[in-house]
Protein backbone atom coordinates (compact mmCIF):
# COMPACT_ATOMS: atom_id res chain seq x y z
CA UNK A 1 0.00 0.00 0.00
CA UNK A 2 1.78 3.30 -1.08
CA UNK A 3 1.89 5.64 1.83
CA UNK A 4 0.44 8.63 2.09
CA UNK A 5 1.35 11.97 3.48
CA UNK A 6 -0.60 13.70 6.03
CA UNK A 7 -2.14 16.75 3.94
CA UNK A 8 -0.20 19.57 5.89
CA UNK A 9 3.25 17.53 5.58
CA UNK A 10 5.66 19.77 4.29
CA UNK A 11 8.16 18.46 1.08
CA UNK A 12 11.49 18.96 1.86
CA UNK A 13 13.79 18.98 -1.38
CA UNK A 14 17.54 18.88 -1.92
CA UNK A 15 20.02 21.76 -3.18
CA UNK A 16 23.16 20.57 -5.61
CA UNK A 17 26.23 20.92 -4.17
CA UNK A 18 28.15 24.83 -4.39
CA UNK A 19 31.20 26.07 -3.54
CA UNK A 20 30.90 26.50 0.20
CA UNK A 21 31.08 30.45 1.14
CA UNK A 22 32.85 29.60 4.41
CA UNK A 23 35.38 26.70 4.63
CA UNK A 24 37.20 26.62 1.61
CA UNK A 25 37.47 23.36 -0.62
CA UNK A 26 34.03 22.28 0.77
CA UNK A 27 30.94 22.20 -1.00
CA UNK A 28 27.38 22.78 0.59
CA UNK A 29 24.20 21.50 -0.11
CA UNK A 30 20.92 22.11 1.69
CA UNK A 31 17.75 20.65 2.59
CA UNK A 32 14.87 23.47 2.66
CA UNK A 33 10.87 23.15 2.71
CA UNK A 34 8.38 25.88 1.89
CA UNK A 35 6.71 28.02 4.81
CA UNK A 36 3.17 28.81 3.88
CA UNK A 37 -0.38 28.46 4.82
CA UNK A 38 -1.93 29.19 8.52
CA UNK A 39 0.31 26.51 9.50
CA UNK A 40 3.70 28.52 8.46
CA UNK A 41 4.32 29.89 12.65
CA UNK A 42 4.13 26.51 13.94
CA UNK A 43 5.98 24.95 11.34
CA UNK A 44 9.19 27.50 11.62
CA UNK A 45 9.06 26.92 15.13
CA UNK A 46 9.45 23.79 14.85
CA UNK A 47 12.15 23.91 11.89
CA UNK A 48 13.77 26.19 13.66
CA UNK A 49 14.39 24.09 17.02
CA UNK A 50 15.58 21.31 14.60
CA UNK A 51 17.93 23.92 13.17
CA UNK A 52 16.75 25.43 10.44
CA UNK A 53 17.01 29.40 8.97
CA UNK A 54 14.01 30.92 7.78
CA UNK A 55 14.71 33.11 4.34
CA UNK A 56 11.38 34.64 2.78
CA UNK A 57 9.68 31.48 2.63
CA UNK A 58 11.69 28.92 2.68
CA UNK A 59 13.37 27.27 6.04
CA UNK A 60 16.61 25.44 4.79
CA UNK A 61 19.47 23.60 6.64
CA UNK A 62 22.83 22.23 5.63
CA UNK A 63 22.53 18.86 4.50
CA UNK A 64 26.77 18.75 3.34
CA UNK A 65 27.96 15.51 2.33
CA UNK A 66 31.42 15.66 3.92
CA UNK A 67 31.36 18.80 6.32
CA UNK A 68 29.64 19.32 10.04
CA UNK A 69 31.24 22.84 10.49
CA UNK A 70 27.98 24.73 10.34
CA UNK A 71 26.12 24.82 13.76
CA UNK A 72 22.91 26.19 15.42
CA UNK A 73 23.80 28.47 18.48
CA UNK A 74 21.00 29.91 20.48
CA UNK A 75 21.24 32.16 23.55
CA UNK A 76 20.39 31.42 27.41
CA UNK A 77 18.24 34.50 27.47
CA UNK A 78 17.55 34.02 31.83
CA UNK A 79 21.28 33.52 32.22
CA UNK A 80 22.89 35.71 30.32
CA UNK A 81 25.17 38.00 31.72
CA UNK A 82 27.41 40.68 29.40
CA UNK A 83 30.95 41.44 29.52
CA UNK A 84 32.40 44.05 30.72
CA UNK A 85 33.46 44.74 26.70
CA UNK A 86 29.23 44.50 25.99
CA UNK A 87 28.82 46.72 28.66
CA UNK A 88 30.24 49.49 27.30
CA UNK A 89 28.91 48.97 23.46
CA UNK A 90 25.40 49.35 25.52
CA UNK A 91 26.62 52.51 27.51
CA UNK A 92 28.40 53.74 23.67
CA UNK A 93 24.30 53.22 21.95
CA UNK A 94 22.44 54.28 25.21
CA UNK A 95 21.36 57.78 22.94
CA UNK A 96 19.85 54.93 20.48
CA UNK A 97 16.23 53.53 20.72
CA UNK A 98 14.88 50.35 18.51
CA UNK A 99 11.16 50.65 17.01
CA UNK A 100 9.68 47.72 16.29
CA UNK A 101 7.18 47.79 13.16
CA UNK A 102 5.72 45.31 10.42
CA UNK A 103 7.65 44.11 8.29
CA UNK A 104 7.84 46.74 5.32
CA UNK A 105 10.78 48.08 3.39
CA UNK A 106 11.37 51.11 2.80
CA UNK A 107 13.89 53.13 0.52
CA UNK A 108 16.18 54.43 3.73
CA UNK A 109 16.09 50.77 4.99
CA UNK A 110 17.55 49.59 1.53
CA UNK A 111 20.04 52.80 1.66
CA UNK A 112 21.38 51.27 4.33
CA UNK A 113 22.00 48.11 3.36
CA UNK A 114 23.39 48.82 -0.10
CA UNK A 115 25.91 51.06 2.02
CA UNK A 116 26.41 48.13 4.47
CA UNK A 117 27.00 45.46 1.52
CA UNK A 118 28.76 47.36 -0.24
CA UNK A 119 31.21 48.30 2.96
CA UNK A 120 31.26 44.84 4.69
CA UNK A 121 30.46 41.97 2.11
CA UNK A 122 30.70 43.94 -1.62
CA UNK A 123 31.94 39.99 -2.50
CA UNK A 124 28.95 38.22 -0.58
CA UNK A 125 26.32 36.35 -2.06
CA UNK A 126 23.78 39.60 -1.05
CA UNK A 127 25.89 41.65 -2.65
CA UNK A 128 24.00 42.26 -6.19
CA UNK A 129 20.75 42.66 -4.11
CA UNK A 130 18.39 45.18 -5.92
CA UNK A 131 15.91 47.31 -4.21
CA UNK A 132 13.12 44.19 -5.34
CA UNK A 133 15.70 41.54 -3.93
CA UNK A 134 14.97 43.47 -0.94
CA UNK A 135 11.48 44.21 -0.17
CA UNK A 136 11.21 40.35 -0.76
CA UNK A 137 13.69 39.32 1.64
CA UNK A 138 11.38 41.61 3.93
CA UNK A 139 7.99 41.09 3.03
CA UNK A 140 8.07 37.48 2.27
CA UNK A 141 7.17 35.85 5.06
CA UNK A 142 4.16 33.90 6.18
CA UNK A 143 5.51 33.96 10.16
CA UNK A 144 5.72 36.91 12.82
CA UNK A 145 8.33 38.50 11.18
CA UNK A 146 9.23 42.32 12.58
CA UNK A 147 11.31 44.93 11.32
CA UNK A 148 13.54 46.80 14.36
CA UNK A 149 14.66 50.23 13.61
CA UNK A 150 17.58 51.98 15.63
CA UNK A 151 17.47 56.07 15.30
CA UNK A 152 18.66 58.66 17.97
CA UNK A 153 16.20 59.29 20.95
CA UNK A 154 14.06 62.44 20.69
CA UNK A 155 12.69 64.64 23.41
CA UNK A 156 9.11 62.36 23.06
CA UNK A 157 10.70 58.80 22.54
CA UNK A 158 10.05 58.13 25.50
CA UNK A 159 6.36 58.30 24.27
CA UNK A 160 6.44 56.99 20.73
CA UNK A 161 9.20 54.52 21.26
CA UNK A 162 10.37 56.14 18.13
CA UNK A 163 13.61 57.68 17.45
CA UNK A 164 14.63 60.37 15.34
CA UNK A 165 17.07 61.61 12.60
CA UNK A 166 18.48 59.28 10.39
CA UNK A 167 18.18 55.43 10.55
CA UNK A 168 21.71 53.64 12.04
CA UNK A 169 20.89 50.21 11.87
CA UNK A 170 18.17 47.63 11.37
CA UNK A 171 17.11 43.89 12.63
CA UNK A 172 14.50 41.78 10.54
CA UNK A 173 13.34 39.35 13.43
CA UNK A 174 11.24 36.66 13.45
CA UNK A 175 9.13 36.10 17.05
CA UNK A 176 8.68 32.99 17.51
CA UNK A 177 6.99 31.17 20.52
CA UNK A 178 10.56 30.50 22.67
CA UNK A 179 12.46 33.00 20.90
CA UNK A 180 13.37 35.80 19.32
CA UNK A 181 15.05 34.32 15.75
CA UNK A 182 17.37 37.43 14.43
CA UNK A 183 17.14 36.77 10.28
CA UNK A 184 19.42 39.60 9.10
CA UNK A 185 20.42 42.86 10.65
CA UNK A 186 22.95 45.87 9.17
CA UNK A 187 23.98 49.37 10.25
CA UNK A 188 25.90 52.13 9.54
CA UNK A 189 29.15 51.17 8.59
CA UNK A 190 30.46 54.61 9.52
CA UNK A 191 29.79 53.80 12.92
CA UNK A 192 32.37 51.41 13.59
CA UNK A 193 33.19 52.56 16.87
CA UNK A 194 29.78 52.25 18.64
CA UNK A 195 29.88 48.39 18.05
CA UNK A 196 26.13 48.36 16.47
CA UNK A 197 26.05 44.56 15.73
CA UNK A 198 26.50 43.59 19.30
CA UNK A 199 24.44 46.29 20.50
CA UNK A 200 21.41 44.61 18.60
CA UNK A 201 22.04 41.45 19.65
CA UNK A 202 21.89 42.72 23.61
CA UNK A 203 19.03 44.64 22.17
CA UNK A 204 17.48 41.52 20.99
CA UNK A 205 18.44 39.58 24.56
CA UNK A 206 16.65 42.69 26.34
CA UNK A 207 13.12 42.34 24.60
CA UNK A 208 13.34 38.54 24.61
CA UNK A 209 13.77 38.83 28.39
CA UNK A 210 11.09 41.56 28.64
CA UNK A 211 8.85 38.40 26.82
CA UNK A 212 9.64 35.99 29.22
CA UNK A 213 10.72 34.17 26.00
CA UNK A 214 14.02 31.75 26.77
CA UNK A 215 16.39 32.15 23.76
CA UNK A 216 17.81 34.40 21.29
CA UNK A 217 18.37 32.56 18.01
CA UNK A 218 21.93 33.92 16.21
CA UNK A 219 21.68 31.12 13.35
CA UNK A 220 25.27 29.29 12.00
CA UNK A 221 28.35 29.44 13.44
CA UNK A 222 30.94 27.92 12.01
CA UNK A 223 34.32 27.27 13.98
CA UNK A 224 37.35 29.22 11.96
CA UNK A 225 35.26 31.68 10.51
CA UNK A 226 36.03 34.88 11.10
CA UNK A 227 32.83 36.71 10.32
CA UNK A 228 31.07 34.46 12.49
CA UNK A 229 33.25 34.49 15.36
CA UNK A 230 31.59 36.76 17.22
CA UNK A 231 28.62 34.82 18.06
CA UNK A 232 29.76 32.53 20.78
CA UNK A 233 30.49 35.49 22.72
CA UNK A 234 27.50 35.70 24.15
CA UNK A 235 27.33 33.00 26.78
CA UNK A 236 25.54 31.09 28.00
CA UNK A 237 24.80 29.15 24.78
CA UNK A 238 23.28 26.09 23.18
CA UNK A 239 24.68 24.34 20.13
CA UNK A 240 22.68 21.74 18.27
CA UNK A 241 24.80 18.53 17.90
CA UNK A 242 23.75 14.96 17.63
CA UNK A 243 21.65 14.69 20.97
CA UNK A 244 19.99 18.10 20.58
CA UNK A 245 20.71 21.32 21.89
CA UNK A 246 23.67 21.03 24.57
CA UNK A 247 25.32 24.04 26.46
CA UNK A 248 28.43 24.98 24.76
CA UNK A 249 31.70 24.80 26.90
CA UNK A 250 34.57 27.02 25.07
CA UNK A 251 37.82 25.23 25.13
CA UNK A 252 40.31 26.67 27.18
CA UNK A 253 43.75 27.48 26.10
Amino acid sequence: MKHQHPPHSPQFYLTAPSPCPYVEGEFERKVFTHLAGDRAPELNDLLTHGGFRRSQNIAYRPACETCRACVSVRILVDQFEPTRSMRRAVSRNDDLIGAVHDAEPSSEQYSLFRTYLDARHHDGGMADMTVLDYAMMVEDSHVDTRIVEYRRRGPDSFITGKGEGELVAVALTDWMADGLSMVYSFYDPALEHRSLGTFMILDHIARARAAGLPHVYLGYWVNGSRKMAYKVRFEPQEHLGPKGWERYEPKQG
